[in-house]
């Protein structure tokens, strides 16, 4: 019955009953974690065996070398590689590529790219090569015509000389017939006075006259305008004919070698579609992103224009990239020594390079910021691009120094503390540490020569323990 009771509550009573469960989980959990702890801490002090001087695990301080090293697992590359690139424009589809890790010839194929588009452009090339070439012709006989009719214009017995001569013949004719009408004019006038013709006859003689004086007035108005204005347009409609043909067979030459242009790049690409080794040698693929699982060059891939597809790499000039934690990076140089294992074959090196910005962190690299850090290799035989290697790279050598084991030191928010093994038992010691590595830290104060510390103080001593104890329920707090 209470079961239905509790079903029956209002929606909103039980969302707010809600709200404050995961606190109250947290709390108790909690709780529940410092009390389980604390018993078994309890029972571990009150109930267990004492412990023997034999039972406790010591070590004594002594004088060491201590050398702080940081590993790092890389694979191997060149630093110096011929990167074969697609070039042609565009997007264009992979139909056959070499495998990886073959050994070339110079010349052999290494890529092989689809060619329909890259045929039909070069169809279309010359095509547009021709109708330019050929209205480039045309063009060229029409500024050829501008020249001759300008200069059949303006030259000596030219069009020009022709017109004004044609005029000036009009206007001698038209002289000549004045000044014959006007001296038949003058004969009438006197055959009028003594009455040997009529009015009509004298009046006809003087129309005549005035007609022939009116032609000669247009003629000479004709060569004025022909020298004034008929000559200067001309001029300037035959100039500008001329320019216009030659301003459009620069525009017209242009556009017939951008055609040749294309025509060879449509040719040079068609070439290109079959990528050929410049070099004798090895050739891999390009490493594929650290999100991707293959490489971008395969069967039926699309590639585009200056996208790296396959290199050749240097094998006399090998390298190792490796990322080297930000907490660390800063206690490296360039120059430190490193430790390159690869197989059973150890080589000794230095870096060579520290980037100074870090590598992008994603969800690929568990968010962890790391720097890359090259190493290059000396000259040997056999090693090749993709090989791993474990690469240990010698930050700092102190030399007969005071050390302590990693296992004896508890680190604290007041400090580091060991507990030395004396007669009166385990005794609680402050310590002022150096470099470490992981086994060794350096002390520089706090213990001595020939001391012994223990091992694991959490489960030998119950002063570490308690200690242990507090720090949990401070942090829980």
């Amino acid at each position: 019955m209470s079961t239905s009771g509790s079903q029956s509550q209002p929606i909103a009573t039980q969302t707010a009953n809600l709200r404050w469960l995961p606190w109250v989980v947290r709390i108790v959990a909690l709780l529940s974690l410092v009390l389980i702890l604390y018993v078994v801490v309890s029972f571990t002090m009150n109930d267990r065996p004492a412990k023997t001087k034999n039972t406790q695990m010591t070590h004594t301080i002594t004088r060491n070398d201590l050398i702080v090293t940081v590993t790092e697992q890389g694979t191997l590359e060149s630093s110096n590689n011929t990167e074969i690139k697609c070039k042609i424009r565009g997007f264009h589809t992979v139909t056959w590529v070499v495998e990886v890790g073959t050994i070339v010839k110079q010349g052999d194929e290494l890529v092989r790219l689809d060619t329909k588009v890259l045929e039909e452009n070069k169809s279309l090339g010359e095509t547009n090569k021709n109708t330019a070439e050929a209205t480039l012709e045309r063009t060229k006989a029409d500024v050829r015509k501008a020249e001759i009719a300008l200069e059949a214009y303006r030259k000596k017995n030219g069009r020009f000389d022709a017109q004004l001569k044609t005029i000036d013949e009009a206007i001698e004719i038209a002289q000549k017939r004045l000044i014959t009408s006007r001296e038949i004019l003058e004969d009438t006038k006197k055959l009028y006075a003594k009455g040997f013709v009529n009015g009509f006859e004298l009046e006809a003689d003087r129309f005549v006259v005035t007609q022939n004086q009116l032609e000669l007035q247009l003629q000479q108005n004709q060569r004025q305008v022909l020298i004034n204005y008929t000559k200067k347009m001309q001029l300037a409609t035959l100039e500008g004919e001329l320019d216009a043909s030659q301003t459009k067979l620069k525009s017209d030459q242009a556009n017939r070698d951008m055609e040749v242009f294309k025509l060879n790049r449509a040719i040079a690409e068609l070439e290109s579609s079959i990528i050929r080794a410049p070099k004798d040698g090895l050739v891999i693929y390009p490493s594929a992103a650290e999100w991707k699982e293959t490489p971008d060059i395969t069967e039926g891939a699309t590639v585009r224009k200056d996208q790296t597809l396959l290199l050749m790499p240097d094998l006399k000039k090998m390298q190792i990239k490796v990322g080297v934690h930000e907490s660390v990076v800063d206690n490296m140089e360039v120059g430190c020594e490193a430790i390159v294992r690869i197989g059973e074959r150890v080589l000794r090196s230095k870096v060579s390079r520290i980037a100074n910005v870090t590598k992008p962190a994603g969800w690929w690299t568990g968010n962890v910021v790391k720097y890359d850090t090259i190493i290059e290799l000396p000259e040997e035989d056999n090693l090749k691009p993709g090989m791993s290697a474990e690469i240990e790279i010698v930050l700092a050598e102190h030399r007969n120094v005071t050390t302590i084991p990693v296992a004896a030191v508890l680190e604290t928010e007041d400090g580091s503390f060991c507990w030395v093994d004396t007669e009166e038992g385990p005794i609680k010691r402050s310590l002022e540490l150096g470099d470490s590595n992981d086994v060794f830290i350096q002390v520089k104060d706090g213990v001595t020569e020939g001391e012994k510390v223990i091992l694991n103080p959490l489960a030998f001593v119950d002063e570490a323990q308690q200690e242990a104890q507090r720090l949990f329920v401070d942090a829980a707090m």
